[in-house]
């Protein structure tokens, strides 16, 4: 299943991240509190970070379970730097940033949330490339790589950057593994089988990911949808091999 990082360094053994895609703190809330004991941590996206804005991130945190703050940091160096430093004060485990912006701009997202955080361990993922773009997507950028030759070089980048890992499609987690086997590797796109892959473009099971070397699994609207989301959870976790 590919080299694991230690896990008394990276987290909880469980390795589902529930992202928190609600229109509220309140729900965000609610939910968090309802899957704490079923899962890993919880990833605040866009959405929330724009709404009820920052202060969610530690509202969550309260339940001691890493918080990653997915917010997709993509701009100038002392902008991102700015940024990641308010979101590391916020209580963010991990901050994710646009490899696509260079290594500068990693840099300064690396430095930022370590002077927010302080003394607390916090990290960068550099996003490799979107799910939701394939080959085609990305030659109508005019990006010509494939999306596997384009992660492989956004991994290294990461890597050199001093990031502590990356947001990357299963489909990719080969070549990252070849290319940075010591970076943490955090696949979203994760849909267990039967459940509709949405606006993924490149999705997989849990299985799937596990399999090739996943660390941790972004898993949205297949847990948070559910009727029971903490059974939704519980059933995923058991059909996953942790041994």
């Amino acid at each position: 299943m590919g080299d694991r990082p230690n896990p008394t360094e990276t987290g909880p053994r469980n390795p589902i991240l529930v992202a928190l895609d609600v229109p509220t703190g309140e729900d965000a809330a609610r939910l968090a509190r309802e899957l704490s004991p079923h899962v890993g941590g919880f990833k605040v996206g866009l959405e929330l970070l724009t709404g009820p804005g920052p202060a969610v991130i530690g509202v969550i945190g309260r339940l001691e379970k890493p918080v990653f703050a997915d917010a997709k940091l993509h701009d100038i160096p002392n902008t991102v730097r700015a940024a990641a430093r308010h979101l590391g004060e916020a209580g963010a485990r991990w901050v994710t940033a646009h490899a696509a912006g260079g290594r500068s701009m990693l840099e300064a997202a690396v430095e930022g949330l370590r002077e927010g955080a302080g003394s607390r361990a916090a990290g960068i993922l550099a996003i490799t490339v979107l799910t939701s773009l394939d080959q085609d997507s990305l030659a109508a950028t005019g990006v010509a790589a494939t999306p596997g030759k384009l992660a492989a070089v956004r991994a290294r980048l990461a890597g050199e950057a001093g990031c502590e890992g990356v947001i990357t499609s299963v489909r990719e987690l080969g070549v990252i593994v070849d290319v940075a086997p010591r970076l943490l590797r955090v696949t979203p796109g994760i849909r267990p089988v039967g459940v509709d892959t949405h606006d993924q473009v490149r999705a997989a099971t849990p299985v799937e990911a596990m399999e090739r070397g996943a660390h941790y699994l972004v898993i949205g609207r297949a847990i948070t949808g559910a009727p029971e989301p903490g059974r939704a959870a519980l059933d995923i976790l058991s059909g996953l091999d942790l041994a």
